[in-house]
């Protein structure tokens, strides 16, 4: 077991077919922390206004949280876009795990981190609603194709694991011009709020970087990384991929500045 001193999670969307809800309970059993952020789309409320997908590792996900809280755990709750009905509780503690539409984490270092869970960011999801509808369905049929593949390879005896949907990020231009642009406005509000780095989600493209001074650290997801930012004793911040190999592994931020 390992002790953290944070933990930060995004986009989880339990109550879907895709969520890796078998992963996340492995990652949550090998790791303790001081405090748990949960950054948005946690339970996906847009997909289950279609259809409903809740298993019995997406309930003790629920269960094994709830229970944190209840043990001397900080849990903030930051809903995102498919969450957003809890934003209307900004401020308000439901049970024992608090929910903000934004907050301040301060690292053991003493830096200031800005939590969001950056669909303010995002200007399809923003000012075209109807397209992110869309979009999201789209994305959920990418997954579910990505699970047969998963499945056929194992099948085949084909070893390591293959992203349909990453591949597709990195190769499509547009996407990779969306995921920058989106770095970019979330990095200079953070900036022009004195933060000294930002925490957030909703792209599903976990990273953690320096952008011109400012850390930008995504969480990634549990749909396809199966991705966490989490904080050391000593404040350093690492994104880490759970159970999956990841086509690059990031470096902690500490070491990012001394290369800088």
């Amino acid at each position: 077991m390992k002790q953290l001193r944070s933990i930060f999670l995004s986009d989880i969307h339990l109550g879907t077919r895709a969520c890796q809800a078998g992963r996340l309970l492995d990652f949550l059993r090998e790791h303790e922390c001081d405090n748990l952020y949960l950054v948005g789309d946690i339970v996906d409320f847009w997909a289950m206004s279609r259809s409903v997908c809740w298993s019995a590792e997406q309930n003790t996900v629920v269960q094994k949280i709830l229970k944190r809280a209840r043990h001397d755990v900080t849990v903030v709750y930051v809903p995102g876009n498919h969450d957003e009905a809890l934003r209307e509780h900004d401020g308000i503690s439901l049970g024992d795990i608090r929910v903000m539409n934004d907050c301040e984490h301060v690292a053991a270092d003493g830096r200031r981190y800005l939590v969001v869970h950056g669909d303010a960011f995002d200007q399809v999801t923003r000012y075209h609603r109807w397209l992110a509808l869309l979009g999201d369905r789209a994305y959920g049929l990418v997954v579910r194709l990505n699970m047969m593949l998963s499945w056929v390879r194992r099948s085949l005896g084909i070893p390591g694991y293959w992203s349909l949907s990453g591949y597709a990020k990195r190769k499509v231009k547009g996407a990779v011009s969306f995921i920058f642009d989106f770095e970019e406005a979330v990095v200079r509000y953070a900036r022009e709020r004195g933060y000294d780095g930002v925490v957030c989600g909703h792209i599903h493209a976990a990273a953690l970087k320096d952008i011109d001074g400012v850390a930008y650290l995504n969480c990634g997801d549990w749909v396809d990384s199966c991705s966490a930012i989490v904080e050391h004793p000593d404040g350093r911040m690492e994104v880490v991929h759970w159970g999956l190999e990841a086509a690059a592994s990031e470096a902690p931020l500490a070491e990012i500045r001394r290369a800088a």
